[in-house]
């Protein structure tokens, strides 16, 4: 009779999950995410989000100590990532503004497709006053990218490459609001008549002709 094979003892660090048992670590990163989209970084808390989790705080404990562990995680793992959309943008066609922009609303577009719960996210923490979440992502972004494509835009003005009346500081506001603002009210629209029929092409077309003729002026 063959002797059964003893189970091998458990490595240390995480408990092994069970077969069927979901992932808590991301389970918890994916709720936070959504209260983040729905509600804002204020609202998310470990409470909150070992409620909708049905676990009880010390589970949650295990994975996150705080609340501030948490969205430094999520800032890594799930915020900060989408920086990988926008590489190269300004540094592969500086001297062609529409083309530039073009490529720019084009990558916001895919990015919010992608990534749906984005763009909720970001006009929400566009226009909170809540410091928690925005000081972290500054402190991690910096300004590089945002100097840079100031720079480039200011320098297609003194070229004469673009309205000399834009402000560059408000079109990458513009931008979000020609893409991802209408990408976010897209599922509000199905059961309208008049907007259920627009698309993500026509509204990636509208923007680029809305961009065309603003920055010809």
């Amino acid at each position: 009779m063959t002797r059964e094979a003893s189970p091998s003892p458990r490595r240390p660090g995480r408990p092994s999950l069970r077969e069927g048992q979901e992932n808590q670590r991301e389970r918890l990163l994916d709720i936070g995410q959504s209260l983040l989209s729905r509600q804002g970084a204020a609202y998310v808390t470990m409470a909150a989000i070992t409620k909708e989790a049905g676990i009880t705080p010390s589970a949650a404990h295990y994975y996150f100590k705080t609340k501030e562990q948490l969205l430094d995680a999520l800032l890594e793992e799930r915020i900060l990532p989408v920086r990988a959309y926008f590489e190269g943008v300004f540094e592969s066609g500086p001297d062609d503004p529409l083309a530039t922009m073009t490529r720019f609303a084009r990558q916001l577009m895919t990015l919010n497709v992608e990534h749906a719960w984005f763009g909720p996210f970001w006009i929400r923490e566009m226009i909170s006053e809540d410091p928690v979440l925005h000081e972290r992502v500054k402190a991690r972004l910096g300004a590089k990218r945002e100097s840079l494509m100031l720079e480039t835009l200011r320098r297609w003005q003194q070229e004469g490459r673009i309205n000399s009346k834009l402000e560059p500081m408000l079109i990458f506001t513009s931008l979000v609001g020609l893409t991802v603002l209408p990408l976010a009210m897209k599922s509000r629209w199905q059961d309208d008549a008049m907007r259920s029929s627009i698309t993500e092409d026509d509204i990636l077309q509208h923007a680029v002709a809305l961009l065309a003729g603003g920055l010809a002026g």
